[in-house]
């Protein structure tokens, strides 16, 4: 029984990273190096137990629905004798001095049962006795690509509705991978002014940009050098060699991130979206027409259209969305912090693009009877 620490992949050794991922293969299991440390104590638990012997872990939760927790979902299909979890309610701290989720996870080791018990724990005083839960045929959880879905009911689209991803792809935005070399500072005057690219990298500067992003003004720029550097100018590859020549000092170079592009020093950022929204927030997204073409990096999302619409298509769209999507649907962690990862946002149920503009003209007019003081039978309007 215990509670492994919750380290992020980022404080932990390469050496460590290494052995996690060897370990991991030999059992047969994929893993990203991306885990956090609780995930390496399940894999250590699985070398070292015997079948037969039993475990409890209270653990952050998000291994439920990330990829890499998919090395945890898989060892405790195969192995670990996966029993039960049991979700503790993201507004409910289990710990006083860790703003994080909480899950308690159940094992039997070699003796994995035909059912896994589920079950959401709103209160802490609750959690006891373990043997309490939903069971779930194992073959149909091990074949899930996220867990949560056993514990929170997922709504169903309304009739006369379609989702969301439907009409758009929604993105997160780029990682730089380091912060200090990639968006723009005292250094930019050394990069030619075609690869600092507007853009938004904090979530409050879509809160404070309203239903409409019109301007670039004030917003950051980021460095968005091309792969290959032959093309510029002798000049301008000079200074953009004194550029990257700090960028190296800062060990720009030796981030995970730039390890893993085509060039280190290319971030190459997504092309700007017609909407970006945010996408971590104790408050619903806000969704935001960018008419200013920004750029935006992994603190929101961009939605792209998969077919073209009209501008009033769109903008209904938007204002559906602004007037109906609260937090349900997200992922809440701990303290209320609601967080939509791009395949959430996509299953957000909207009226079918032809009876978009008449759910609007409804709403209005439920809007007007309840100033009036009568009710208007809108679910999404109580009185």
């Amino acid at each position: 029984m215990g509670n492994p620490p919750y380290i992020r992949h980022h404080e932990i050794p390469e050496g460590w990273k290494s052995w996690f991922a060897t370990t991991a293969r030999r059992f047969g299991f994929k893993a990203s190096k991306l885990a956090g440390l609780h995930i390496h104590f399940f894999l250590r638990t699985r070398e070292i137990a015997n079948p037969g012997d039993y475990g409890a872990f209270i653990t952050a939760a998000e291994w439920l629905d990330v990829n890499y927790g998919s090395a945890l979902r898989s060892m405790l299909a195969d192995g670990l004798g996966g029993c039960a979890v049991h979700l503790i309610d993201p507004k409910v701290q289990p710990f006083t001095d860790a703003f994080t989720t909480g899950a308690v996870t159940c094992f039997h080791v070699g003796h994995r049962p035909t059912h896994f018990t589920v079950r959401a724990v709103h209160r802490l005083e609750d959690l006891a006795p373990l043997e309490k839960g939903r069971l779930v045929e194992w073959e149909q959880v091990a074949k899930a690509p996220k867990w949560s879905i056993f514990v929170r009911d997922r709504q169903e689209i309304p009739a006369g509705y379609i989702e969301l991803g439907e009409v758009f792809r929604v993105h997160r935005g780029q990682v730089t991978g380091a912060n200090q070399a990639w968006i723009a500072g005292d250094k930019a005057h050394l990069i030619p002014n075609r690869f600092l690219r507007a853009t938004v990298t904090k979530g409050r500067e879509l809160l404070a940009a309203g239903p409409e992003l019109v301007k670039t003004a004030g917003l950051k720029r980021v460095v968005d050098l091309p792969v290959s550097l032959d093309d510029l100018l002798g000049e301008e590859i000079k200074e953009v060699r004194r550029y990257l020549a700090w960028a190296k000092s800062l060990g720009a170079q030796d981030s995970y991130v730039a390890q893993h592009r085509r060039a280190w020093w290319a971030v190459e950022l997504r092309p700007a979206a017609p909407v970006l929204a945010t996408y971590m927030a104790r408050q619903a997204p806000a969704f935001v027409l960018n008419t200013a073409k920004a750029r935006h990096l992994n603190i929101a999302h961009g939605l792209y259209l998969r077919k073209p619409l009209s501008d009033s298509q769109l903008a209904a769209i938007l204002v559906w969305l602004r007037r109906h999507v609260g937090t349900t649907g997200g992922r809440v962690y701990a303290g209320g912090l609601v967080k939509f990862e791009p395949r959430e946002l996509e299953r957000i149920p909207i009226p079918a693009i032809e009876d978009i503009h008449a759910a609007n003209c409804a709403d209005q007019v439920d809007d007007a009877a309840a100033r009036r003081g009568r009710g208007c039978g809108n679910p999404y309007f109580p009185l």
